[in-house]
């Protein structure tokens, strides 16, 4: 993945608002609109660019509660570890899922209509789950920062 300067900068645009026009993209990081579809068609068919998605506001659509929570594993065996990883990609209320070192095996970001529904997630996910040692959930109060953009240092690329 060789990115130059005009790559970062469409990048970091691309990340503030992805249905900017390739004239406005162009004029933002000096290039002709064909040339930013050419280069943005090339990101995403290399995988820097992985999608196009829309942020929805979770209570908008019923997700009013939001949890942090930590797991750990029972061992850290391979097996162990890619089965819960494929529990976590297939779990819709599962928002994002890190494993991490430390205390915990993992982090997970849930959300849920309410804290009943929650409940009954963590007697199925977690309890239901031989290879979960414990989970720690925290309840998230306020949404204070939600992104996916990444800091792009556009001065670091040639």
């Amino acid at each position: 993945m060789n990115l130059d300067r005009l790559d970062a900068r469409l990048i970091a645009e691309v990340q503030r608002n992805n249905k900017t026009p390739s004239e406005a993209l162009g004029e933002a990081v000096g290039l002709s609109p064909t040339a930013v579809q050419r280069r943005l068609k090339r990101l995403r068919a290399e995988g820097i660019i992985e999608g196009d998605v829309s942020i929805v506001n979770p209570k908008a659509i019923g997700q009013n509660v939001a949890m942090v929570v930590l797991v750990s594993l029972e061992r850290e065996r391979p097996d162990i570890v890619d089965r819960f990883k494929k529990a976590i990609r297939a779990e819709p209320q599962v928002m994002a899922g890190y494993y991490v070192t430390g205390d915990a095996d993992f982090v997970l970001i849930v959300t849920m209509e309410d804290m009943e529904r929650y409940e009954s997630f963590t007697q199925n996910f977690f309890m239901g789950n031989p290879d979960i040692k414990w989970f720690k959930t925290m309840v998230v109060i306020d949404r204070v920062k939600t992104s996916f953009a990444l800091p792009i240092d556009v001065e670091r690329f040639k």
